[in-house]
């Protein structure tokens, strides 16, 4: 992934109202490895229940505003995440909803999605895969994992526009 400035990251959220972008609290910048990650994806501190992605959807920095359900699922049984497909425990995996952009988000239309709790995707897809003799490459089978994340993430977040001009 490509470095983000402050100013890209708080222009690319879809979802948010012109008058909240200042006061999206951003994460530490200056401590992230971009080079390992497909989204940059943050929790506010202030607000535990909201989160954050951004991702380059080709030249254009786009990105979500999230919210995570208030209650974990069940401990015991697996959960999947939707975008790195990775199978967990369930506590680990919460249900997301985005408000959807314009006029539909302020009216309460969300979208929703099952996503890694801590948004840690990129480090997940990243784990050694098991051996697999038709996939002997580690690093392709990364590759398809990123490739995967990224189209999973361009297609929330088109259904989180919606009918909103790009």
């Amino acid at each position: 992934m490509r470095p983000l400035t402050p100013e890209q990251i708080r222009d690319a959220l879809v979802n948010v109202d012109e008058s909240e972008r200042d006061s999206i609290p951003l994460p530490g910048l200056h401590e992230t490895v971009w080079d390992e990650r497909e989204f940059l994806g943050w929790r506010d501190p202030e607000r535990p229940h909201r989160g954050y992605i951004v991702y380059w959807d080709g030249s254009t920095p786009r990105g979500v505003k999230l919210r995570a359900a208030e209650s974990a699922m069940p401990a015991g049984k697996p959960a999947m995440c939707s975008l790195c497909h990775t199978q967990q425990p369930a506590p680990q995996v919460s249900l997301f909803v985005a408000p959807k952009a314009g006029h539909r988000g302020r009216r309460g239309d969300t979208v929703g999605t099952y996503l890694c709790r801590d948004l840690s995707c990129s480090a997940l897809i990243r784990m050694k895969p098991a051996e697999d003799p038709q996939h002997p490459q580690a690093s392709d089978t990364v590759r398809r994992r990123s490739e995967g994340v990224h189209q999973r993430l361009a297609g929330f977040t088109a259904r989180v526009i919606g009918d909103e001009a790009l």
